[in-house]
């Protein structure tokens, strides 16, 4: 019986990738930031939105992997081969400064993580280090070694899972607010929402997914038939679950612990896990801030990656992971561009967390755009055969694509209120 399940779940394993790698990025040290501030200044009032983004997230990332298995092709190259050039550009424009900030708010969270740990190295050096490793490895090693690390980096983020049984919440509570949705017409709240609307359902996502099916595939030399779509949707199903299940525990810990205390502004990761040390004690501390350099190091090539897959196909370039530095140069000089440009961020005086809002606004631009695309894509015969698009699948999708619109403008909108 013991062996059945170890084969079983080896098996289970085996079929998880980019999926579960994607889905557990998106729990990065800056979404990690958003989480906190929701259960801070809120309580345990945004629990809901980990099952309502649940589904949003499943369909579209769903919808990229197969554009990426059926095609051959990464998102920028579906859209420069089947889109007028203006889109194209537009993209681009509004990705590689999302992306690059994104990028510093993380590494930004990562040295503020690893000073407190280590107060006698200044956080600027931690984050320069970190940035080294990273971009180090990333050219250093191949695919499937990169692909492996970051697919056990993913367990870092039980961390979040535990945190929640040490500061035992109110069960009843927990309940009502995961199933009863609360909806406040404030400023504050609105903001909030859209925040975790925007770091759930993030742009850079839907790239790094497409891409990462290509590379999964010409790596494996993959024929796209029913058995792989399905390896695919268990992989995606998986990977978003547990992405959505470390975002809700986030805002179980921080909700349940920080608001109580009365502790309800929360600007940063390391904000939130000092906050937490003396309420929750050294056990929790320590989960809490190992799990933010954990995912920074999960994310972060993520990030940059899906920065250098829009670049080189925007210029066709030489393109992949699974390249060396001397076979695909455009690709690797892009990422190491943003992750030095993203590193000097820290430099500029920009706080972390006004990084975050101008990424907020600018994925907000491009995730409406770019999820009009992939429906478009999707319910193309020509482009996708007989792997286009369910009517469930068109269902869910432009209801993601109705509501991102509706966050997109409602952000914009409150920017510029007085």
């Amino acid at each position: 019986m013991k062996e059945r399940r170890t084969i079983s779940f080896k098996r289970f394993w085996s079929k998880l990738g980019p999926g579960l790698i994607t889905g557990a990025s998106d729990d990065d040290p800056s979404g990690i930031a958003t989480y906190s501030q929701a259960g801070a200044k809120f309580g345990l009032s945004f629990l809901w939105t980990a099952i309502l983004t649940y589904p949003l997230m499943i369909s579209i990332q769903k919808m990229c992997a197969r554009i990426g298995l059926v095609t051959s092709l990464g998102l920028t190259g579906i859209v420069k081969r089947n889109y007028p050039k203006p889109i194209l550009w537009l993209l681009v424009l509004f990705s590689f400064p999302a992306i690059t900030l994104n990028i510093g708010a993380d590494i930004a969270g990562m040295g503020a993580v690893a000073n407190m740990i280590v107060p006698q190295i200044p956080t600027f050096a931690f984050s320069f280090i970190f940035t080294i490793v990273i971009v180090v490895l990333v050219i250093w090693l191949p695919y499937y070694k990169i692909a492996s690390t970051l697919k056990w980096l993913c367990l870092v983020l039980f961390c979040y899972l535990i945190v929640p049984f040490i500061s035992k919440p109110g069960f009843v509570d927990v309940i009502l607010h995961t199933f009863i949705p609360q909806f406040k017409f404030d400023k504050d709240f609105l903001l909030v929402l859209v925040g975790i609307l925007g770091t759930t359902i993030s742009p850079y996502l839907f790239f790094w997914q497409t891409a990462m099916e290509v590379e999964e595939k010409n790596h494996r030399k993959l024929i796209v038939d029913k058995t792989i779509i399905h390896d695919m949707e268990v992989d995606v199903n998986s990977g978003i679950f547990f992405s959505n299940l470390v975002f809700y525990f986030i805002i179980l810990t921080t909700g349940s612990v920080l608001f109580n205390a009365g502790l309800h502004k929360i600007d940063t990761v390391d904000q939130a896990a000092l906050a937490l040390r003396p309420l929750t004690g050294e056990l929790s501390y320590t989960l809490f801030t190992i799990g933010v350099i954990g995912t920074g190091f999960l994310a972060v090539p993520v990030l940059a990656g899906s920065l250098s897959y829009i670049i080189s196909e925007t210029f066709s370039w030489q393109e992949g992971l699974d390249k060396k530095f001397h076979e695909a140069h455009g690709f690797y000089i892009v990422l190491i561009i943003s992750m030095g440009i993203a590193l000097l961020i820290n430099l500029t005086g920009v706080s972390p967390v006004q990084a975050l809002i101008y990424t907020a606004v600018l994925y907000g631009i491009t995730a409406p755009v770019l999820i009009a695309i992939i429906l478009h894509v999707c319910n193309n015969k020509e482009v996708m055969g007989s792997y286009t698009n369910s009517r469930l699948s068109n269902f869910i999708g432009f209801t993601t694509l109705i509501l991102m619109t509706a966050a997109a403008v409602l952000l914009i909108y409150l920017q510029f209120k007085n």
